[in-house]
C-alpha cells in the first residue's frame, strides 16, 4: 500500500467510488480509495438501483440530472456496464395536495430543462399496466430516471478512477485519522499508515465511526429497509419494454420492473433504527432479517394499487440498512475546526446523488468552492442541536415520511420544541404557531382569541391567510413586535478586528455608532452571505444574518483565519431580541429608554448600547419591514422582562405580535431578498442587487476581482420582484418564469402583500428582460398567472416611512 496520497477516500460504496473518480478526473491522480471489506459491502449491494431526478430542492434534482447523465461517460471510459435501465418515472397522485405537489414539479422542471409533463391515470395506465386507476387522479410523467446496477455502476465509477491514476486498497481497515500541524492526516490502518493532505468520510453505515474519530458526531442514523421481489408477473409478458418506475405517494410505495417480475418497497410509518449507538465492524454484505408481520399492512396497500402484485408470489425478500440525516438529504463538506477533513454521508438515494455529489465535493476540494449552491446538502446546516438524541427522533420521522408530503405551511413534530427562548410560553400564550429555525423555536403567525392554533397543511391559502393579514396592516399602522432571537449572531472582538472584517466582507466596515448592511462573497464572487455589521467600537462588532446559515457562516469565519488578535465567536445562545416595527415604534421604545430616539439624534442604521426598561442591551434603528423600526438585543436572563415591559408599554399604542409570514409580506412589498431564499452562493452581487453595498475602492476583499470583472461586464440575470394575478394559490419557490412559451427564469421566494393587494414572487430573470412592467407568465400549481415585473417597491417606494 503507498504511504503517501493527495486524498484518501474511505468507504467504497457508490459514494466513495464517485468521489475517486471525480477527484481523479479534476487530475488527482494520487487519490486512494480505502475500503474495510469488498467494494459495496455496505448498503450499496443491497440497494434497489432506482435513479430519478424527483427533488423538491431545484439543485439536487440539477445534480440528480448529472448523476443519470453520466453514466454513459463512466461506461465509455471504464468498459464496465453499469446495467442502466433508462425507463423513466411515474409519480401518482390520489389526493388534490399530492395533484398540486406534482403540478410544482412539473413548473420546477421546465425551467431545469428536464423532460416532464402532467398526465392523466390513463395514460401513467400505459406506461406501467399494474396501476389500479381507480385509486388515482392524476400522475407526473418524467423522461430522466429509471433503475441500474448498482454493483456495475459502482465498479464503472472504480474502473474508470483507476484509468486515471487512482489506487484502491480493498479489505483494510482504518482505525485512526491523526492530525498533523500542517493540516495533513495521517490514516492508520491495518496494513500501515498513509500520509495524506486530505480525507474524505465516505463510510456510509460507519460514517459515524470515522466522523467519532476525529471528535466529531455527524447527524446521521441507519434504518431497516425492506424491498420485496415477486415471481414473473402474466401481464408483463410480451411487452417490448420495461414498465416505468412507479411512486404512489398515497400508499408510501415505489415499484419497478425486475426482469419478469417486480420490486416493491414501502417506507412504513414506525421504522425501525439499525445499529443505534455502533455499526458492528464485521457486518458486511450482509441483510437483516425479514418482519412481514410489522410490514405487511403496508405492502398490502402495494397489492391493493397494484393488484397483479398480490396475485403471484414473493421470489425474495431483502431487508438492508440505508443511512439518513435528519432531514432525508445528504450531508456534504468541510467541517468546521478540521482541516481538510471532509464527508459525503447519509446518501440514501446514492444511484440519483453519488455522481453530483462527487462533483461538487472534488470541485470543493480543488478550487475551494464546489461550483453551484448545495446548501441543502451541506454538512453545515446542522448545528449543535441535532445530538445523537435529536437525531435518533427526527431520522425515523422523515424515514416514515419520505413518499409523503411536506407542504410550505407545514411544520414537522418531531423533536419539538427543543431549543426555546425565555418568551416562548409567552408568545404561545399569544396565540403564537410555532415553527423551528436551526432547531429553535419561532413564530409564524398568530391566532386571535377564540382561534385554534393551528393550521392545514396546502399548497394553497390557508385559514391563518386573513390572520397573517392583520398582523401585516397592523405594522403598517400601528405598531408590532417579532422575536428576532432566531436571527444568527456574531461577536467579532479584538485589536484587529476591523482589518480582519475589511477583508472577510465585501461592504465598507461602518464606524462606531453605525450599522452598516454587508455582503459577504466566495473567492468565485458568489453570494455567500447578507448580513449587518454593527460597529459597537473600534475592536468589538455584532454580526446579524440568517439564523440556519449560523454553522455555514461560522465555518466561513474559521476558515478566514481570524489572526490571534481577533476573537469570532457565536452568539446565538447568548443574544435573544426583537424587533419594534411600525408607525408607532418610536413611541414605544421611547417609553423605555433614556437614549434620546428622535429623528436626527438616532437616525436610520445607528447603534447604541443602552438600557431598554431593566435590560441592559444593543439597540439599532433597522428591521426588514420597510417601516420605522428597531432591533433589540439582550441577554437571555433580561429577555422575559424586556418582552413583559414592551407588551406593557405599547398597550394604547395598539401593539400586536406578528409572525414570519408576515414578515415574508412585508419584506416583498418593499422587494427585500432574503438569504437562502433569495440570496444564495449561486448568485452574484449584480444579480441579487447586492452590489450596491459594495466598496469597490477597497483594494482587498475575498471576491474582489470576481465582483470588478462582473461590474465590468454586467451581471447576466436579475432579481426583481413581480406582482401576480393568482387566484387561490402564492409561489412557493423554484416555479418556472415564462415569456413568449419558453421558461426563461424561476422563483425564489413569493408570498401574498397584504398591504398592496397584490400576490408577490421575487426571482431571477434575464437582465435583459428586467424592465419595469415587464410581462411574464408564472406557472402556479398548473396555471399561468400573469406577472409584472416591479422594479420600485410596491409599497412606500420613496422610504419615506423606513427614515420616519
Amino acid at each position: 500500500m503507498k504511504a503517501t496520497a493527495r486524498a484518501v477516500v474511505i468507504g467504497g460504496g457508490v459514494v466513495g467510488a464517485s468521489t475517486l473518480y471525480h477527484l481523479a478526473r479534476i487530475g488527482w491522480t494520487d487519490v486512494l480509495l480505502i475500503e474495510k471489506s469488498e467494494l459495496t459491502s455496505g448498503s450499496t449491494w443491497h440497494a434497489a438501483g432506482g435513479m430519478h431526478t424527483f427533488n423538491g430542492e431545484a439543485n439536487i434534482s440539477r445534480l440528480q440530472k448529472y448523476t443519470i447523465d453520466l453514466y454513459r461517460e463512466i461506461e465509455a471510459l471504464s468498459g464496465q456496464s453499469c446495467g442502466l435501465h433508462p425507463n423513466g418515472g411515474l409519480m401518482l397522485a390520489a389526493t388534490q395536495g399530492e395533484l398540486d405537489s406534482l403540478k410544482l414539479i412539473c413548473s420546477r422542471a421546465r425551467y431545469l430543462g428536464m423532460e416532464t409533463e402532467m398526465i392523466t391515470v390513463e395514460e401513467a395506465a400505459k406506461l406501467n399496466p399494474l396501476i389500479d386507476t381507480s385509486h388515482f387522479i392524476g400522475a407526473l410523467w418524467r423522461a430522466d430516471g429509471g433503475h441500474c446496477d448498482p454493483s456495475g455502476t459502482t465498479h464503472a465509477y472504480v474502473k474508470a478512477a483507476r484509468a486515471l491514476g487512482a489506487s484502491v486498497e480493498r479489505f483494510t481497515r482504518v482505525s485512526a485519522l491523526k492530525p498533523r500541524a500542517d493540516g495533513s492526516w495521517d490514516v492508520v490502518t491495518d496494513k500501515g499508515t498513509v500520509h495524506a493532505e486530505h480525507v474524505v468520510n465516505c463510510a456510509g453505515l460507519w460514517a459515524r465511526e470515522v466522523g467519532q474519530m476525529v471528535g466529531i458526531n455527524l447527524p446521521v442514523l441507519a434504518m431497516e429497509h425492506h424491498y420485496l421481489l415477486t415471481e414473473d408477473l402474466p401481464e408483463l409478458k410480451g411487452r417490448d419494454r420495461e414498465i416505468v418506475n412507479t411512486t404512489d405517494y398515497s400508499g408510501e410505495i415505489y415499484m419497478r420492473q425486475e426482469r419478469g417480475g417486480a420490486l416493491i418497497g414501502t417506507y412504513e410509518p414506525h421504522g425501525i433504527i439499525w445499529a443505534p449507538e455502533q455499526t458492528p465492524d464485521d457486518f458486511a454484505m450482509q441483510l437483516l432479517p425479514d418482519d412481514f408481520e410489522r410490514l405487511a399492512p403496508y405492502f398490502e396497500v402495494g397489492f391493493k394499487h397494484f393488484p397483479a402484485l398480490g396475485r403471484v408470489g414473493i421470489r425474495k425478500a431483502v431487508n438492508g440498512p440505508f443511512t439518513f440525516a435528519p432531514d432525508g438529504n445528504p450531508l456534504v463538506g468541510p467541517v468546521r475546526g478540521l482541516r481538510n477533513y471532509w464527508v459525503a454521508c447519509a446518501v440514501m438515494a446514492g444511484f440519483s446523488q453519488g455522481g453530483g455529489i462527487g462533483l461538487v465535493l472534488s470541485r470543493w476540494m480543488a478550487e475551494n468552492d464546489p461550483g453551484q449552491d448545495i446548501i441543502s446538502m451541506d454538512v453545515a446546516r446542522f448545528g449543535a442541536f441535532a445530538t445523537p438524541k435529536y437525531t435518533s427522533i427526527k431520522v425515523p420521522e422523515n424515514y416514515a415520511r419520505r413518499f409523503r408530503l411536506t407542504y410550505p405551511n407545514e411544520e414537522l413534530p418531531a423533536a419539538r420544541p427543543v431549543r426555546r427562548s425565555p418568551i416562548y410560553d409567552k408568545l404561545l400564550a399569544a396565540g403564537a404557531v410555532m415553527g423551528a429555525n436551526f432547531g429553535l423555536e419561532n413564530a409564524l403567525w398568530f391566532a386571535p382569541p377564540g382561534v385554534a392554533p393551528v393550521e392545514t397543511p396546502t399548497y394553497r391559502r390557508s385559514e391563518a391567510f386573513l390572520h397573517v393579514r392583520a398582523e401585516c396592516q397592523a405594522v403598517r399602522r400601528h405598531v408590532g413586535l417579532y422575536e428576532t432571537s432566531n436571527y444568527g449572531k456574531y461577536e467579532v472582538t479584538g485589536r484587529g478586528a476591523r482589518a480582519w472584517l475589511d477583508r472577510v466582507f465585501a461592504c465598507r466596515i461602518p464606524r462606531p455608532g453605525r450599522l452598516g448592511l454587508a455582503p459577504m462573497l466566495s473567492p468565485a464572487g458568489r453570494i455567500v452571505g447578507d448580513l449587518s455589521i454593527a460597529c459597537l467600537a473600534d475592536d468589538r462588532y455584532l454580526i446579524v444574518g440568517s439564523g440556519f446559515a449560523e454553522e455555514f457562516h461560522l465555518r466561513w469565519f474559521w476558515q478566514a483565519s481570524p489572526p490571534t488578535d481577533v476573537h469570532v465567536r457565536s452568539a446565538c445562545s447568548t443574544l435573544t431580541g426583537v424587533s419594534i416595527a411600525g408607525p408607532n415604534a418610536r413611541a414605544l421604545v421611547q417609553r423605555l429608554t433614556r437614549t434620546d430616539l428622535s429623528a436626527n439624534a438616532f437616525r436610520l442604521f445607528d447603534v447604541r448600547e443602552t438600557a431598554v426598561g431593566f435590560a441592559p442591551a444593543v439597540l439599532t434603528r433597522a428591521g426588514f419591514t420597510g417601516e420605522l423600526g428597531y432591533e433589540i438585543w439582550t441577554t437571555p436572563d433580561y429577555f422575559a422582562t424586556l418582552y413583559d415591559d414592551l407588551v406593557e408599554a405599547g398597550r394604547d399604542l395598539d401593539l400586536v405580535h406578528f409572525g414570519g409570514r408576515a414578515l415574508s409580506s412585508l419584506r416583498l412589498e418593499k422587494g427585500y431578498g432574503s438569504f437562502n431564499k433569495d440570496f444564495r452562493p449561486d448568485y452574484t452581487p449584480g444579480e441579487t442587487g447586492l452590489d450596491r453595498f459594495i466598496d469597490f475602492a477597497k483594494t482587498e476583499f475575498t471576491g474582489r476581482a470576481a465582483a470588478l470583472a462582473e461590474r465590468a461586464a454586467g451581471p447576466k440575470r436579475r432579481f426583481v420582484v413581480m406582482e401576480v394575478e393568482a387566484k387561490d394559490a402564492d409561489v412557493v419557490g423554484y416555479e418556472s418564469i415564462i415569456k413568449d412559451g419558453a421558461a426563461v427564469g424561476y422563483v425564489t421566494s413569493g408570498a401574498y402583500g397584504h398591504c398592496v393587494g397584490r400576490s408577490l414572487a421575487a426571482g431571477y430573470v434575464p437582465t435583459a428582460l428586467a424592465q419595469d412592467g415587464g410581462r411574464f407568465e408564472i406557472d402556479i400549481l398548473g396555471e399561468a398567472c400573469a406577472a409584472t415585473i416591479r422594479l420600485a417597491p410596491l409599497y412606500d417606494p420613496e422610504g419615506l416611512r423606513l427614515r420616519g
